[in-house]
């Protein structure tokens, strides 16, 4: 197994850094789904297709991390039905995740691909650096988040501006669920069992996802 990378809580003092570690909790674990981000294109199973990044290269590395929060699922996903990733920073528990070295561009066009905005204009990362939290709009992942930085680089995500119990909780699909479990199996820091267990016991999962179901996804994965 691979040791998680370390976090440093502390905000970063560069406020325009030209990498930045793209931190997703989402489908985006998984490379193949992230690379339809970078290069254009549309995963199986997805509804829709994504045009892709100015810069189309693939991560530099990637590598498991934990963020200090809560991974719940809610809204309706119109790319692979039921509910979305989202990550509460200010709610208790810990969130297993995929760190992406990355351009601050990129990470900028995946952003605006999220939120449903056309790529090539970056973002104003100033406000999340400097607060550890920037609301650029009220849709979901609209939100900045920087978890602190590793290696001197931002740790930096985004999600919604609503906390978990503020909307009602959607359990993932099938395809949604194979994602994550895929993203996290192949992060290398985590086993079929503890994926298994952490997804189950996200809101919105908890009730819908036993571990045995989540296992039997897995199981279609390896």
């Amino acid at each position: 197994m691979k040791a998680l990378h370390p976090i440093d809580p502390t905000l970063p003092a560069d406020p325009a850094p030209e990498q930045v570690w793209y931190t997703s909790y989402g489908s985006n674990m998984d490379l193949d789904r992230l690379g339809c981000y970078l290069r254009g294109g549309q995963p199986p199973g997805a509804a829709r297709a994504t045009p892709g990044c100015r810069d189309p290269r693939m991560p530099a590395r990637s590598v498991p991390v934990e963020l200090t929060g809560t991974l719940y699922f809610a809204t309706e996903s119109q790319v692979w039905g039921g509910g979305r990733a989202f990550y509460d920073p200010r709610a208790g528990g810990r969130v297993l995740a995929r760190a992406h070295l990355l351009s601050a561009e990129q990470f900028s066009d995946i952003a605006a691909q999220e939120m449903y905005r056309e790529p090539g204009a970056g973002l104003d990362l100033t406000g999340a650096l400097t607060h550890g939290r920037a609301v650029l709009g009220r849709g979901r992942y609209e939100t900045l988040v920087c978890a602190g930085q590793a290696d001197g680089l931002p740790v930096l995500t985004f999600t919604a501006p609503w906390a978990v119990g503020d909307v009602p909780w959607n359990p993932p699909s099938a395809a949604y669920v194979r994602l994550l479990a895929g993203g996290l199996l192949s992060a290398g820091a985590w086993d079929a069992d503890a994926v298994a267990s952490y997804i189950a016991a996200c809101p919105g999962a908890t009730g819908h996802w036993t571990e045995p179901a989540v296992a039997d996804v897995l199981r279609t994965v390896l």
